[in-house]
């Protein structure tokens, strides 16, 4: 039951939804205004952060980084979805008022984003007024236009995902104790038949037009597109999107009809267009806005939402990226199997930045991935640790260089022997911003670090193979030559911890403070690397090196297989 603060917030709600319908008179367009808002699911607070979450926030984070650092104006907004029969229920189990419970749950979603260095423009909350105003100025629009009215539904519905489901949507399976049951062919969770009088959603009369809005391919990676397009084969039912409120009390009162609760999945999605300023258009950085989900609920955004906003007549949204899922071991993480892993003990064995790049480097949006800690560790140590920590180590020790300065480089240094490697160096580390940006472009952040960690290795096999502490011992033309290994060993180095900048942003910057790199020139818009391989002006040439760091990366201690 809801406590006397819950009552006088649905009654505030309740003349909200009555207000006049003045709130309507600016237009919403569908121009791009201002900057691009990318988005992440909203998270729902029936229970604490896992890494399925962490995962979600950090692919947008990073994309919404990359996009900063190349000059790029991006918002990013995350936050809760706190209505719905399951956060009613979770609030009961606990004998929490659901306002409390959701205030306690979504600060535990905000704390773990900061921690994680979520670099979050917005943190939304359905409980939000604002929030129920964009909701209720919405439901009215889709009145208007003719796509609301009241019918009965009857059919399969699933508490644990909080959807109707029609009869090839699910499956027959069998409970612990062996009774038969109809599961969700997508979750797994339980379904059971119910028969209500609700307010209904016309999507059946919207399939054309998403049909013509997959024309465009929004949805990436391909696979998830060809889903979509599978699923519109057939003709869709009209949705129900209100819930009696005798039976869900916990949401936004339908604004012509109190007895009745807007469902939590049009309520939630609003969420986007909350963010976004809407229903006043001289906020609104919407682009359309680039929405990050996982693949579980990919049917809502890629079939209800932009349904309902072409309903409203507003733009669908641009791109759909779509992530798959997280397995601990080889299974699927389940609190009964207790093989959930929690992402606030990685940060505390691995560091922050340890877990992110571990996350970026080693998820695949097409397919699942595991978790074991085997496999972070060893990937770590290796690419962290030796590889990058080591290239740093070896080019500012002070046995190489000593007046722990930027050494200038000499172009008739080059001896005939290193022409062809040095080529191979310049040819890769002068094509990875371009390749970082497309595979970034594309929804691949793993790749984007993977070539960087090619680069990262290439260097090492030059500095290696050039010995400049060889060269430093011999004539004047070796000492040259080693002299313009260094500055090419560290202009490497300073453009690496560039591009590392939004997936590992504490790394990056321990590095570029330790090559003295000024503030200015720790971004992409602008920034020239190699100038003095070419004959230009280079700014670092003679310039000191920062105080020294230490170890980059601690090795991890890696246990036998």
């Amino acid at each position: 039951m809801c406590g006397a603060g819950t009552m006088w917030r649905f009654s505030k709600l309740r003349l909200l939804c009555r207000a006049p319908r003045c709130m309507g008179r600016v237009a919403y367009g569908g121009k791009v205004r201002g900057p691009q808002l990318l988005t992440t699911p909203i998270f729902y607070v029936n229970a604490a952060p896992h890494l399925g979450h962490v995962y979600s926030a950090l692919m947008a984070d990073v994309r919404h980084r990359h996009a900063a650092l190349c000059g790029r104006d991006s918002r990013l907004s995350t936050g809760t979805d706190e209505h719905g029969i399951k956060v009613q229920q979770a609030a009961t189990a606990v004998n929490l008022d659901p306002s409390d419970f959701c205030t306690t749950v979504s600060q535990q979603f905000r704390t773990m984003f900061d921690t994680m260095a979520i670099s979050y423009t917005d943190f939304v909350r359905t409980t939000e007024f604002r929030h129920a105003q964009a909701v209720c100025h919405f439901w009215k629009k889709l009145e208007e236009k003719g796509y609301i009215y009241k019918g009965t539904y009857q059919g399969w519905y699933c508490t644990s995902d909080e959807a109707f489901l029609s009869e090839d949507q699910t499956v027959e399976s069998r409970d612990a104790e062996n009774k038969k049951i109809r599961v969700s062919a997508d979750s797994g969770h339980q379904v059971h038949w119910m028969s209500e009088e609700n307010y209904m959603f016309r999507l059946s009369q919207l399939r054309p037009k998403l049909l013509d809005w997959l024309q465009t391919e929004p949805i990436h990676p391909a696979p998830f597109l060809r889903i979509v397009r599978q699923w519109l084969e057939d003709e869709l039912p009209d949705l129900s999107v209100s819930r009696q409120r005798n039976r869900v009390s916990w949401g936004i009162p339908v604004p012509s009809d109190p007895s009745h609760t807007i469902y939590v999945w049009l309520d939630a999605l609003i969420n986007y267009l909350t963010v976004a300023g809407y229903p006043d258009q001289n906020l609104a950085p919407w682009g359309p806005s680039t929405h990050l989900l996982g693949k579980d609920i990919l049917r809502f955004h890629a079939i209800y939402w932009p349904a309902f906003l072409l309903a409203a007549d507003l733009p669908p949204p641009k791109k759909l990226l779509v992530h798959s899922h997280w397995t601990s071991n080889g299974v699927k993480m389940s609190k009964s199997l207790q093989n959930v892993v929690d992402p606030t003990e990685c940060i505390k064995q691995y560091t922050r930045d340890g877990l992110r790049y571990f996350l970026l480097r080693h998820g695949s949006p097409e397919r699942d991935c595991d978790f074991t800690h085997h496999t972070v560790r060893k990937l770590l140590n290796s690419e962290l640790a030796d590889a990058l920590g080591g290239l740093l180590n070896r080019c500012t020790a002070r046995t190489i260089n000593p007046g722990q300065c930027w050494p200038y480089y000499q172009c008739k240094s080059v001896p005939s022997a290193a022409h062809d490697e040095l080529q191979r160096l310049l040819g890769a580390v002068k094509e990875l911003t371009r390749q970082v940006d497309q595979y970034m472009e594309r929804f691949q952040a793993n790749k984007a670090l993977e070539a960087i960690d090619s680069c990262v290795r290439c260097s090492n096999a030059f500095f290696q193979s050039q010995a400049p502490w060889k060269l430093f011992k011999g004539g004047e033309e070796d000492k040259a030559w080693g002299q313009s290994v260094l500055y090419l060993t560290l202009e490497s180095l300073r453009l690496y911890a560039t591009l590392l900048q939004p997936a590992v942003p504490g790394l990056a910057k321990t590095i570029l403070d330790r090559l003295g790199v000024p503030d200015v020139y720790r971004t992409l818009k602008g920034n020239h690397f190699f100038a003095a391989t070419l004959g230009e002006k280079c700014y670092f040439q003679g310039q000191t090196l920062g105080s020294e760091c230490g170890l980059l990366y601690q090795r991890l201690e890696v246990d036998k297989e």
